[in-house]
């Protein structure tokens, strides 16, 4: 799916669920991690993971863009457009749109990659999940040289 092609659905989309026009620009964003969408105060612009339609297709898709409509409408109208607003939360169950986006953070699945080190005099371990100049530190316990497993 392109950007012209999110376009148009989200226009569509406006038009059909809140019978009023999205008048600015969508597109989709790839460094948006955690979040299925999110919309600009400043431009009014809406920008979509791309995650969301590659993970869980079309149906979720059109929900995050509801959702997002929903800040959208409320905020060019100057009604409550954040999440704890009344007036966001009537809006999305009016429509039908979800409160929150599946996951799409792979962060917390991934075992963090450990490096080991083992001090040359005492044999003492040391695990680390950044990796460390062995010439710069010297072992804690007795002071010996340290090498990378």
């Amino acid at each position: 799916m392109k950007d012209t092609d999110l376009q148009k659905l989200i226009e569509d989309i406006s038009i059909d669920v809140f019978g009023k026009p999205f008048l600015h620009l969508s597109r989709f964003n790839s460094r948006l991690r955690t979040t299925g969408g999110r919309y600009m105060l400043v431009d009014h612009s809406i920008e979509i993971n791309p995650l969301v339609f590659q993970r869980y297709g079309m149906e979720e898709l059109v929900g995050v863009i509801k959702h997002e409509l929903c800040h959208y409408h409320l905020h060019i109208e100057g009604r409550g457009y954040r999440h704890r607003d009344v007036d966001f939360r009537e809006l999305l169950k009016k429509t039908e749109s979800p409160r929150f986006c599946k996951v799409l953070s792979e962060m917390n699945k991934k075992p963090p990659l450990v490096h080991l080190y083992k001090c040359v005099a005492c044999e003492l371990e040391y695990r680390r999940r950044r990796r460390m100049d062995v010439r710069k530190y010297r072992c804690g316990k007795c002071a010996g040289a340290i090498m990378e497993m």
